[in-house]
């Protein structure tokens, strides 16, 4: 309401200064100091909350109220929940000593201040690292932000609760504040009386406003800065001339370069996350005015001589059009399907099983593209410049995605070593994971291992940590799957919230309990074909049903009923898809397949990172760790209770048990190296699919596996031979030294051959299920291809296969250390591997050390194949 004539109206200005901004607030109302874009006084550190305070003027003078923020409103020191503001006060907001500073003054305000620089300067970067909307970091002369007069709001209006309010006709809140001045700047922003907002849910962005055109960029940046003739840095740290406060861009991240009148180029500084020119990632490349600029979350433009930026805080559209899905037989499992999916909203995908469901969400994801369509991020093409946008999309597939053997803020930190770059320092990262852990209420869970948690409560862990790099969009797949209808509802109105927070959320289930959650709902029938598509309270409307099961029945029921036209042919279909895909159609351009995905660090930190995280994985498993020490004490026990009267060692055909003792040794080293690695990948290969796509390299990945394995195996191989030789006389001297360390050589080297072989059937599989069986097989054949249990010379086919076995090379050396065929004669030629010659050793080490690498090779090769797809 407008306020009268009252000692409210009558207090002087207050004058509000931030590090980046001053604000003149006229009596009469309240203003909202927040993180929100909305908010009066917009405060960018994550530990100011959404809507944190509240500026008034009262009959005795002016106020700031707490709204109830997370880490308080502090005034020397001491946490305030209301105070009058007398003088000069300055306050601190979202911790005592180092908070977001906010100067007020209430006095008649001084006079106008030129503009800042467009350098940040020193003492402007309190906070500079934190993760979340970029700093505002000033304009040039001619483009500042100038001291200004807000106007006031509704007096009273209460804290802002939930969505933005659905902007009407056009621009975001930024927008709405700084409307374009004369000659494209930006005019003074003057708060404006907001809108009451109704009590239920908001709709959708996309229905209160028209249909959006371009990328964002050409409609609402939120900065403009001047190209001077000098070179811009662009990066995260505060001495850069454009700094952007996002943990995905390195610190010094790319330069902007002045060649000429009107000619600029953009120069790559080695940046970890890329930087891209209309979705193609470059080192340096010459920048027109048609160029899009991607760094991180934000997207720039040159216009003449100005660098417009827009950062992506999730108030994007998607278009998704025309998606087909066929088999390379043929066979379509999706058909045509499109549909606006409008911003920070929550939409729901149902439908009967086989209806294409997991498709469709691998097609709007970019992560297994269609054949036919495209989908449109924001303007954009996703498919064409999925490197780039890949960086703003989340994905928590039904399976956890994190190693649920670690506590919660461990697997956090972990992830965020991985997705950040490796200039980010371990403060950054873990106050980014105490933000995500605060918003999804898991704070108190931070110490908990994963696999200790509730259903619901692990699966808020898979969210956080797609939420770490902050997507805009957020897709998820059956989060609901095996809770109860509790969790089931809890889980549904967490992704509401997240969606109204800042963020577009696409979830696919199978329960319909609690589909009034979504903004939209999506419904595909079998043969891929969309249904419905609209308001869940509408859905059963159309279909003329009184439940979803009387809906799914129906569709079964009458298969030949043609329900995608009955939509296409209705008003539902003009009103929710053909107006909100008007003006976002166009053609797939016929580009050139994306590079692989960028690795987020250098190839040793993530190698680091992998080990670290294994190890700890390893080492939070007790019974996995009693079972790695125990298994080789049993080994090496078994082959010491063999018999043999002259040990290994001994006259001429003095010794018969030799040959039997050698090949349980050499059995014994393939079984433990093959049983340590057959499962490690394929129980993994979810995480795996989600970090392959966030930038982690295969072969790093495979890489830490062979390191820590390849260390636990050799272990294992030492206790073995030493255990299994206790009492056992060995030759006084090798091939080249002392037999006993020839022995330990050669069943390490076995074994990590066996090893190798392992993690190439666990990549090979697509279940762990399948692996003890194959375990069981290649342990039986290591056995017989060995040449101990039976004579291999001169066995056509059987010896050539024998080639390919680790365990024939592995017991050629150790029998040629012995000298076995001397010791152990038998009928028939004598082995050619087993002669007690060193370059017959050397051989066999060389070759078992040609299978490992090849069983390497090919793994890596099944691993690589693993990443996202592209058309």
């Amino acid at each position: 309401m407008t306020a009268g004539p009252s000692a409210e109206s009558l207090a002087p200005v207050l004058v509000v200064r931030t590090r980046d901004r001053t604000h003149r607030l006229r009596a009469g109302g309240a203003y909202r100091i927040g993180r929100d874009p909305a908010s009066d006084v917009v405060l960018n550190d994550p530990r100011v909350s959404w809507s944190h305070a509240v500026l008034r003027a009262g009959p005795e003078g002016w106020l700031i109220e707490d709204s109830g923020s997370s880490n308080g409103t502090f005034f020397e020191g001491r946490r305030v929940e209301r105070m009058a503001i007398e003088g000069e006060r300055t306050f601190r907001l979202g911790h005592s000593a180092d908070g977001e500073e906010l100067v007020c003054s209430a006095a008649v305000p001084a006079p106008d201040r030129p503009p800042q620089p467009y350098r940040q300067q020193a003492g402007q970067q309190a906070n500079q690292q934190a993760y979340g909307q970029p700093q505002a970091y000033g304009q040039p002369q001619g483009y500042g932000q100038p001291q200004n007069y807000r106007q006031p709001q509704q007096a009273g209006r209460p804290p802002h609760q939930g969505p933005p309010t659905p902007q009407g006709q056009g621009a975001p809140p930024a927008a709405r504040r700084n409307p374009p001045g004369p000659g494209g700047g930006t005019s003074p922003p003057v708060a404006r009386p907001p809108q009451p907002r109704p009590p239920s849910r908001p709709e959708p962005r996309q229905q209160a406003r028209p249909p959006r055109r371009g990328p964002s960029i050409d409609r609402n940046p939120s900065q403009v800065i001047r190209v001077a003739p000098k070179t811009l840095r662009i990066g995260r740290a505060a001495d850069n001339d454009v700094v952007l406060s996002d943990l995905v861009v390195s610190r010094y991240h790319a330069e902007l370069r002045t060649l000429g009148p009107g000619r600029h180029q953009i120069v790559d500084l080695g940046s970890h996350n890329g930087t891209y020119v209309n979705g193609t990632r470059v080192d340096s490349a010459e920048l027109s005015e048609a160029d899009l600029l991607g760094i991180g979350h934000a997207t720039f433009r040159l216009v003449g001589e100005e660098l417009q930026e827009f950062v992506d805080t999730g108030d994007v559209s998607v278009a998704v059009q025309g998606l087909t899905v066929r088999t390379p037989e043929g066979k379509v499992i999706l058909d045509g399907v499109g549909f606006p999916i409008p911003e920070r909203s929550l939409v729901g995908v149902i439908g009967p099983s086989g209806a294409g469901k997991s498709t469709l969400l691998g097609a709007v994801t970019g992560m297994r593209p269609a054949t036919e369509g495209t989908v449109r991020y924001d303007g954009r093409d996703l498919y064409t410049d999925y490197d780039e946008l890949r960086h703003r999309i989340g994905l928590v597939p039904q399976e956890d995605i994190l190693h649920t053997q670690l506590a919660t803020r461990q697997a956090l930190l972990f992830a965020a070593e991985l997705r950040f770059p490796g200039d980010t320092h371990k403060r950054e990262r873990e106050q980014r994971v105490d933000e995500v852990l605060e918003e999804l209420g898991l704070t108190a869970h931070a110490r908990t291992r994963i696999d200790r948690l509730s259903g619901g409560q692990r699966k808020r862990v898979s969210v956080a940590l797609e939420l770490l790099t902050k997507p805009s969009l957020l897709f998820l797949d059956e989060p609901t799957s095996g809770l109860d209808p509790g969790l089931d509802k809890t889980v549904m109105e967490m992704l509401s919230e997240l969606a109204h927070d800042g963020r577009t959320v696409i979830v696919v289930t199978h329960s319909v309990a609690n589909l009034d959650s979504c903004d939209r709902l999506l419904v595909l029938v079998p043969g891929g074909r969309l249904a419905y598509y609209g308001p869940p309270a509408e859905g059963l409307e159309h279909f003329g049903k009184r439940t979803w099961a009387e809906v799914f029945q129906a569709f079964d029921r009458e298969p030949d009923r043609d329900w995608a036209t009955e939509f296409r042919t209705s008003a539902r279909f003009e009103r929710y898809v053909a107006q909100g895909l008007d003006g976002d159609a166009g053609t797939v351009d016929d580009a050139t397949p994306p590079a692989p995905p960028p690795a987020q660090q250098s190839k040793l930190a993530q190698l680091s990172t992998l080990c670290r995280r294994y190890l700890a994985v390893i080492s939070s498993d007790r019974s996995y760790l009693v079972l790695l020490g125990v298994m080789p004490l049993i080994l090496g026990g078994l082959i010491a209770a063999i018999p043999a009267s002259k040990g290994l060692a001994g006259d001429p055909g003095t010794n018969a048990d030799a040959p039997s003792k050698l090949m349980v040794m050499a059995f014994a080293a393939c079984f433990a190296g093959t049983g340590n690695a057959v499962r490690e990948l394929v129980k993994e290969m979810t995480i795996y699919r989600r970090e392959r796509a966030a930038g982690l390299s295969a072969g790093v990945y495979l890489m830490s596996k062979l390191l820590v394995l390849g260390v636990i195996t050799a272990l294992q191989a030492v206790v073995i031979v030493v255990i299994g030789t206790i009492g056992v006389k060995l030759p006084a001297e090798g091939t080249f030294t002392s037999p006993l360390v020839e022995l330990i050589l050669a069943m390490a080297l076995l074994g990590f051959a066996s090893m190798a072989m392992g993690l190439l059937v666990s990549a090979s599989v697509n279940s762990s299920e399948k692996t003890l069986p194959l375990l069981i097989v290649l342990s039986m054949a290591q056995l017989v291809l060995s040449g101990g249990l039976v004579r291999l010379t001169g066995l056509p086919g059987l010896e050539q296969l024998a080639w390919l076995a680790p365990s024939r090379w592995g017991l050629g050396a150790a029998a040629a250390t012995v000298d076995l065929d001397t010791i152990a004669p038998h009928s028939g030629a004598n082995d050619p591997l087993w002669k007690p010659e060193p370059s017959v050793w050397a051989l066999d080490m060389g070759v078992l050390a040609v299978l490992a690498l090849v069983f390497i090779l090919v793994a890596w090769f099944r691993l690589y194949r693993q990443r996202p797809r592209r058309r």
